[in-house]
């Protein structure tokens, strides 16, 4: 089995979904269920039937969970010494030459990827154009707009 790559943030993240949906979520619905049960004739009951889609719904998503936790391989990059590599979990500050705008991206598993927040997938052009590039190297990023040229101003461990 392929191990996929998570930071720390995006397991704790994970972890704290996976704890509400059994302590708090499938509780809730449980008992709901059983409410719905007390109010007869469960063919017409709508109470009880969004209950169970609900409950449905709880407990696919605990097993993906759980699924993506048990095949996750969490990397802390800052415990790792910074050699202004990027590499999985990096932030980088980009120069775009074109326009000379800069942006900041942390590279991510794909379920953490938030582009408003900065976070690109590790699986996207943007990180897969900047793996293995170091400080001051230039990349060019295809992006459905057209091809974007960057510099690398600055690896952060972070």
């Amino acid at each position: 089995m392929n191990k996929v790559p998570m930071t720390v943030a995006g397991e704790k993240t994970l972890r704290d979904e996976l704890l509400q949906l059994k302590t708090e979520d499938r509780p809730r619905v449980i008992a709901a269920i059983a409410d719905a049960r007390e109010h007869g004739d469960l063919k017409e009951n709508a109470e009880y039937h969004a209950a169970r889609e609900q409950q449905g719904f709880i407990e696919g998503r605990i097993q993906e969970i759980e699924g993506k936790l048990s095949s996750s391989q969490v990397i802390d990059v800052t415990k790792l010494p910074n050699n202004g590599k990027v590499i999985f979990g990096a932030t980088v500050d980009l120069i775009n030459l074109e326009t000379d705008e800069d942006v900041t991206y942390k590279i991510v598993g794909e379920d953490e990827a938030n582009i408003k927040e900065g976070k690109v997938s590790v699986t996207s052009p943007v990180a897969r154009a900047l793996i293995g590039k170091e400080e001051d190297d230039v990349v060019m990023v295809v992006t459905p707009g057209g091809e974007v040229e960057y510099e690398i101003a600055k690896v952060n461990y972070v």
